[in-house]
């Protein structure tokens, strides 16, 4: 982790906690988000409790602008904070990372809109369930919009809502267009039933004739690709790649979640015996020390990477640039590759600790559930990645997906 926030945003106060202090403020909360887990697991919600701490704590306001009393940092900032939130709670990471992203996206809109969010309220919360899926009609001043959006993480929590319709169709494809809504004038039907990451509490977001007015719609691939409706945007954060900030955002719980795993079977190996062996302790065997020797390793990798990715995101943006299409499918490409070292560490971890990682009172069934979701979310596919990535080595348009 690097210095002061203040040496890479321009404009930033000296009293601004810094990146450090910002991570100490989430390990602060570790017990509680630990000792919360196994109930939000079970509730398919994270205690309102959880998700206040994290507000007080700033750390729901990472990406909220300076001027709305919020703390403006990077994307580095955010993949540290959401990894700490990780190792005590990954639901609560996920909500965190979610929530923060949804921030981020409103920094882009008119300044009209951001008024309406965060004017009264510079810790209102907005999720942003943002896969088109809506009716519309065209009405003076705005769209009335009826639909449903699934996948809504962090809505048990929000007061606002972004969500998505396609407008029409382009020379270049669907017009895929942003609108911001309340969530007084929505309702949340209930869907989430996984088997993992259940206190995310991802339903599904319903709107019935909702007026949205034009101030509060926005395209949407202009906002992906760095430009915005905002006023006075100058090179810095509003400037980054959306697509990148979306993925640090759900990469941090999953690095969280590792972390977590290799701290507890760390911490029990000396307690362990490896049955139908000579060794009465997991930590004398050589078979365990070389698997927790590896998934530390692929940690580390998956850690590397999500690091560099992360820095090429704040670098550019400080230029006022959007990266070039090679920096844009590496960066897809580290997250994904990240993710599946993640995958392939706990994996490791759970096998090596035994199969009693698989009871139900042991957390690392719960933590080895919420990752295999996590990270089958279709950001961290590494086939599309794969590809885009090695389109772009050899010359060729990498923009098989939107999200680059």
């Amino acid at each position: 982790m690097s210095g002061q926030l203040e040496n890479t945003l321009p404009g930033k106060s000296a009293s601004a906690p810094t990146r450090e202090e910002l991570v100490e403020r989430a390990v602060a909360l570790r017990p509680q988000l630990l000792e919360g887990a196994p109930q939000a697991d079970r509730d398919r919600r994270v205690d309102d409790a959880n998700i206040e701490a994290l507000t007080a704590a700033g750390l729901l306001s990472l990406l909220v602008p300076r001027r709305f009393g919020g703390l403006e940092t990077d994307a580095q900032t955010v993949l540290e904070v959401i990894s700490e939130i990780g190792r005590g709670d990954p639901a609560a990471a996920w909500i965190a990372g979610i929530l923060n992203a949804s921030t981020h996206l409103v920094s882009l809109f008119p300044e009209r809109a951001q008024e309406e969010v965060w004017g009264a309220d510079p810790n209102a919360r907005i999720c942003s369930p943002i896969q088109p899926g809506a009716e519309f009609e065209k009405v003076d001043g705005g769209l009335r919009v009826t639909g449903k959006w699934p996948y809504a993480s962090g809505c048990l929590y929000s007061q606002w809502a972004v969500t998505a319709l396609i407008l029409g169709m382009t020379e270049k494809g669907p017009d895929i267009q942003l609108m911001l809504m309340p969530m007084s004038e929505l309702t949340v039907e209930d869907t989430w039933y996984m088997g993992g990451m259940r206190g995310t509490g991802s339903n599904t977001l319903v709107a019935k004739d909702v007026f949205v007015p034009d101030h509060r719609i926005m395209p949407f691939v202009p906002a992906l690709n760095g430009m915005t409706l905002a006023e006075g945007i100058v090179p810095g954060l509003y400037t980054s790649s959306l697509a990148g900030i979306l993925v640090v955002v759900l990469l941090g719980p999953q690095i969280g979640i590792a972390d977590q795993v290799l701290d507890y079977v760390r911490e029990k190996a000396p307690s362990r015996a490896v049955p139908v062996s000579i060794y009465t302790e997991q930590s004398e065997s050589v078979p365990f020390q070389l698997d927790l020797a590896e998934a530390a390793t692929r940690i580390d990798t998956a850690k590397l990477h999500a690091r560099r990715a992360s820095a090429d995101i704040d670098a550019f943006a400080l230029t006022g640039r959007l990266p070039d299409d090679l920096h844009r499918a590496r960066l897809r490409m580290d997250y994904a590759w990240a993710s599946k070292n993640l995958q392939e560490a706990v994996d490791l971890l759970v096998s090596a600790h035994g199969t009693s990682s698989f009871a139900d009172v042991s957390p690392l069934q719960r933590l080895w559930r919420d990752l295999n979701v996590a990270n089958r979310h279709a950001l961290f596919g590494l086939d599309v990645p794969a590809e885009m990535y090695g389109r772009t080595l050899l010359g060729k348009d990498p923009k098989v997906s939107p999200m680059v």
